[in-house]
């Protein structure tokens, strides 16, 4: 199958690399995009411009399965309002998507008009644990400042059939349970209405394309087959 893999804040295209030779071990034909404003290093990228890089990506695939990581569940789901036809599935790994209106990734300052990665202080606990040092250094290494008209984005949804494309959410610092939850209590409402919503649990932080990549492979192959 086709999956298309798009990362999530500061992280360029390869930080998907790992990920990519497993799928196509297992018989996957990935595609990571490659986002204005990260992996042309761009400050002045837009998140409407990041939107076309995906659905470019999507639009020369076939049935593909569309995974977004952290901030980028909301980029996936924007490809699945734009292309509710066209995937198979959504994947958002530890994160859920913003509500229409809102901005896309408002969670740190944006300074001399970029988002830069903050550090390790506001990741410290569940988010980081499994990170050695290698691992943190090679975040670090390829983190991209955000350009500010990313961050500062308005989602905005208009296709009612997106809520007919499956959605899995993939729980990395926390645990399905936790997710469910959260979802009962009405902190994701855009997924309310979604017919096919699952849960399921790969045992890591934030940030397992990097900390458990062949885990998280597997985990999407798994997917991929089921839909």
């Amino acid at each position: 199958m086709d999956i298309v893999l798009i990362a999530g804040l500061w992280l360029p295209a390869n930080v998907w690399d790992d990920v990519v030779a497993e799928l196509r071990d297992l018989g996957h034909h990935p595609i990571a995009v490659l986002l204005p404003g990260v992996d042309d290093r761009s400050s002045s990228a837009t998140l409407d411009e990041q939107l076309a890089a995906a659905l470019e990506v999507v639009d020369a695939a076939e049935r593909p399965l569309v995974v977004g990581h952290s901030a980028a569940a909301t980029l996936a789901w924007l490809v699945a309002d734009r292309r509710p036809h066209t995937i198979s599935g959504a994947v958002m790994i530890g994160g859920f998507p913003s509500i229409h209106g809102s901005p896309y990734a408002a969670f740190f300052p944006v300074v001399d008009g970029v988002m830069a990665f903050p550090g390790w202080e506001p990741f410290e606990g569940p988010d980081s644990d499994d990170l050695d040092t290698q691992a943190r250094e090679r975040i670090e290494s390829v983190a991209v400042p955000v350009a500010g008209d990313v961050a500062a984005g308005v989602v905005e949804y208009g296709d009612d059939q997106r809520f007919e494309v499956p959605v899995v959410m993939v729980c990395p610092e926390y645990t399905p349970e936790q997710a469910r939850d959260w979802f009962d209590d009405g902190e994701m409402p855009e997924l309310e209405p979604v017919s096919t919503l699952s849960f399921v649990d790969i045992d890591s932080g934030h940030w397992p394309m990097v900390s458990r990549p062949s885990e998280l492979a597997r985990l999407l192959h798994d997917i991929a087959v089921e839909v």
